[in-house]
């Protein structure tokens, strides 16, 4: 998990697609104006020019408003927009690409796919239906079939929201609708992902689950209706049905928190039941207001009103029941 939080600090590919009050340039072959229409066409190698922004494409038209002035351009026959400032490219592309020159929004529709560039090597890719970018909030959406890819990290869900702060600095990222995000051999999975920059808190929502793989190749499941992550101190919280399975230990409770290991580079290791819980190893099953659980060293401690439950210690015949003699 702490690895998969690396690209939210990279989701940023809108951020300078910013059209503000500005000059529109727009070359290409033919020029028409009809006026019944009110929209001016262009056609033929179509290059478009707003501030750092540039759109290539095979032909554009513009909308004008009843007062004359431009509303929004609209680019078919999949247009190719990028920007380049100092070391960073952003690009997208899609079937059609909109930029409404009043409601300062950017809209790619149809198989979109946005990219930044670090120098020549790709950090981000997104791949949507829709992707939209309103540059007077700072937020940009995702819908359709939305994928991430950051390196080694993928993330998938049905809608995405991504907020930028002023400077295009990453404030909230929201994954919406059977979200899951995976790095190597590790998956988290729920209805909702809400990261917070800020605080570098990641919370779950609904349906969690996230499998992790430790350093000796075991996987350990942790089930819950809310999960949450702390980056900076590696720390989960879990809380609603939580259950964990590692090897032939399952456990269950209300609330658990799981710390790291200082040398499992914040794997968890440590998990801390309250409420009243209970951990089963084969046979034995172990009740108590408060559990904690070791994965290495692999240990269990039990406090609080314990009970241990032993089931099928015999056949079940009649001979072998447990009696005094009498």
């Amino acid at each position: 998990m702490k690895k998969i939080l690396t690209v939210l600090t990279a989701l940023l590919l809108f951020t300078g697609i910013v059209v503000q009050a500005s000059d529109l340039i727009i070359e290409s072959k033919s020029q028409t104006f009809k006026e019944e229409e009110n929209k001016i066409k262009f056609n033929g190698d179509v290059k478009v020019k707003i501030d750092d922004l540039k759109v290539v494409g095979d032909s554009a038209d513009v909308n004008m408003t009843e007062d004359q002035k431009l509303d929004t351009a609209t680019f078919y026959d999949k247009p190719y927009a990028f920007e380049i400032k100092k070391n960073k490219k952003r690009e997208v592309k899609a079937n059609i690409l909109k930029v409404s020159l009043i409601t300062k929004i950017v809209r790619a529709e149809g198989d979109t796919q946005s990219i930044v560039f670090d120098g020549k090597t790709p950090v981000v890719v997104i791949n949507a239906n829709v992707q939209e970018y309103n540059t007077k909030t700072g937020v940009m959406t995702a819908t359709g079939a939305v994928t991430m890819l950051y390196k080694d990290i993928e993330t998938f869900s049905n809608e995405a929201e991504i907020t930028t702060d002023k400077n295009g600095d990453l404030k909230r990222l929201v994954l919406i609708g059977n979200a899951r995000v995976k790095q190597e051999n590790n998956e988290s999975f729920a209805d909702k992902f809400i990261y917070d920059a800020p605080t570098g808190n990641i919370k779950a929502y609904g349906h969690t689950t996230s499998n992790a793989t430790m350093d000796s190749g075991e996987k350990m499941v942790l089930k819950s209706a809310f999960q949450e992550y702390n980056q900076k101190r590696s720390v989960y919280n879990a809380s609603g049905n939580v259950r964990i399975w590692y090897q032939d230990y399952y456990a269950a409770g209300p609330k658990v928190t799981l710390y790291p290991d200082s040398t499992s580079a914040g794997k968890p290791n440590e998990a801390y039941f309250v409420g009243r819980s209970s951990i089963t190893q084969g046979v034995r099953t172990i009740y108590a207001d408060r559990i904690k659980m070791k994965m290495k060293p692999k240990s269990f401690d039990a406090q609080g009103n314990t009970r241990t439950v032993i089931k099928n210690i015999g056949s079940g015949s009649e001979d072998d029941s447990m009696t005094l003699g009498l």
